[in-house]
């Protein structure tokens, strides 16, 4: 018996990301995916809510209550939040019983800074006893079965909800790589943008990305571009909730600015790459991951933007904690590609 208490201290994958948090346990396999929302007791200083509850909150909470998305541009922006819904996604994942600290693996955009790599482990170090950071498109092509290890080029583009990652990677280290800005959430601004400006009419996030997700499009289709949807909101002019009906062709084209940007930081990093590599991902093709690459007709745009087949990943939401998964299961072999120095909690 206790023996059987200690087996929870089990390792941890999680994709930190700005929209989503997915934990991987070892031996379970994914066992949480919630939103990246915390609502905090501002009076009492404490987490009301972390994840799906959360999320329902925003837009919505009286002054006493603050819903927040910890994390913007896949970098810590909220240090205490993404402490406190580090811990209680943990929590959650360990079934309630962190009687030894796990190992953690976290899946992190490769552009961010060393101070905040150092805030990412820190957060982490408050439900763990050892955290690893590993770069977000590493963890994606790992998650996406790519030959990562292999002295072959592959070239993975992870569109998140904060940042687009776009990486060549080759015997498991990372040749070029290039991290964006600009992903899922400005996708959805671009949109709230242009119906505010063309409409008059002010929505939420979460009507924004509704609208992304149910009629957003990359690349022209004719019979695509002429669906529309009600949308409700309220409007600038009388100050009253209004309902408008949008095409899907007009919302690709508030899209594409964002997309375009995403488009030629692909572009650039097929432009850096070494020519033995470009010819093994001309072979091979571009592999999308991340919440991003669900957008429709994107490898369309992609393919014929760069001239390269284009694909997505099988589950391309789960690429980037998979990987991170799989770090964990095959750990001798796979450990070069984590960040180093390892940051270990000191014990007095």
């Amino acid at each position: 018996m206790f023996f059987r208490r200690f087996q929870f201290s089990r390792d941890i994958g999680i994709d930190l990301g700005t929209a989503n948090t997915l934990i991987f346990v070892s031996g379970k396999g994914i066992v949480l995916q919630e939103p990246s929302v915390v609502a905090m007791d501002l009076e009492r200083g404490v987490p009301l809510a972390v994840g799906d509850e959360a999320k329902m909150m925003l837009g919505r909470t009286p002054g006493n209550i603050r819903a927040v998305r910890p994390l913007r541009d896949g970098v810590i922006a909220d240090f205490d939040a993404a402490e406190q819904m580090i811990k209680t996604f943990i929590r959650k994942a360990n079934e309630g019983r962190g009687i030894v600290a796990p190992r953690l693996v976290i899946g992190i955009p490769s552009g961010v800074t060393g101070v905040e790599r150092r805030a990412v482990r820190e957060a982490g170090l408050a439900g763990a006893r050892e955290v690893h950071l590993i770069d977000e498109p590493v963890a994606a092509a790992i998650g996406a079965g790519l030959p990562v290890t292999e002295a072959v080029g592959t070239m993975i583009v992870d569109i998140g909800g904060g940042t687009t990652e776009v990486a060549v990677l080759s015997l498991g280290g990372t040749v070029l790589s290039e991290s964006v800005r600009v992903a899922g959430d400005e996708l959805s601004e671009a949109i709230g943008v242009y119906l505010k400006k063309v409409h008059n009419l002010v929505v939420g996030e979460r009507t924004a990305e509704d609208i992304k997700i149910r009629i957003g499009s990359a690349f022209p289709d004719d019979a695509h571009d002429n669906t529309s949807m009600d949308v409700r909101g309220l409007h600038l002019l009388s100050g009253l909730p209004r309902t408008i009906n949008i095409r899907a062709g007009d919302i690709r084209e508030a899209m594409a600015e964002p997309l375009n940007v995403i488009v030629e930081a692909v572009k650039r990093t097929l432009e850096r790459t070494p020519p033995e590599l470009a010819a093994d991902i001309v072979d091979r093709g571009i592999m999308l991951a991340g919440g991003g690459a669900q957008v429709r007709g994107i490898t369309d745009l992609i393919s014929h933007e760069t001239g390269i087949l284009t694909h997505v990943a099988e589950e391309p939401l789960l690429c980037v904690v998979n990987g991170c998964g799989m770090v964990l299961e095959d750990y001798k072999r796979l450990q070069r590609v984590l960040d180093t120095p390892d940051f270990v909690r000191q014990h007095a």
